[in-house]
């Protein structure tokens, strides 16, 4: 008699543990590639914050180093 093309040992349980380790694995490369994502947007977040204030800064010494120009009078008179 042929031998059966089934594996030796293969039941519905062992399919669905199967299964369910390919699940558990999918879950865990998307729960870490959303880890990195995540990681990263904070650290351009940071890096943002960061241009900004410095931005500011430089406006603010740039406001408080201008000239207020003296009030001459009307052109002309």
């Amino acid at each position: 008699m042929p031998q059966s093309p089934r594996r030796t040992g293969y039941s519905p349980d062992s399919a669905m543990l199967i299964w369910q380790s390919r699940t558990d694995l999918a879950k865990q490369e998307v729960a870490a590639t959303n880890a990195a994502t995540d990681a990263k947007t904070a650290r351009l977040r940071a890096l943002r914050l960061a241009k900004e204030a410095q931005d500011a800064e430089a406006a603010r010494a740039v406001e408080t180093a201008a000239p207020v120009p003296k009030n001459r009078g009307k052109p002309g008179s």
